[in-house]
């Protein structure tokens, strides 16, 4: 692939995601969405933030598996709790993290 080649790949790209991006934003309000598609929305940043930390969790040195010595395990399946029980953020942020802090710290 030549040099202006992949210049115009991500020119195209980029403008692609701006007028993408731009859509939302100018049709906000003007479009009338279903309310089954509206039930749906709610369910993105809870699928997305999954998809970002479920990786992190169980793919330790880049192999997948439930090995109970990766300490990332215990520390999300007690971070879990914490936000199930008290619907806070931080303090699964904060539980969560701590968990994995002391593992970590104790050789486990």
């Amino acid at each position: 692939m030549s040099e202006l080649t992949q210049w115009i790949t991500f020119a195209l790209i980029g403008l692609g995601t701006f007028a993408f991006r731009l859509s939302f934003i100018e049709f906000h309000g003007a479009l009338r969405l279903p309310p089954w598609f509206r039930r749906a929305l709610a369910y993105v940043p809870a699928s997305v933030l999954a998809a970002l930390v479920l990786p992190a969790v169980m793919y330790e040195h880049r192999e997948a598996g439930l090995d109970w010595s990766n300490p990332q395990i215990p520390a999300a399946i007690v971070a879990a709790l914490v936000a199930w029980r008290t619907r806070s953020t931080l303090l699964t942020l904060v539980v969560g993290m701590g968990v994995l802090w002391a593992l970590h710290r104790w050789g486990i």
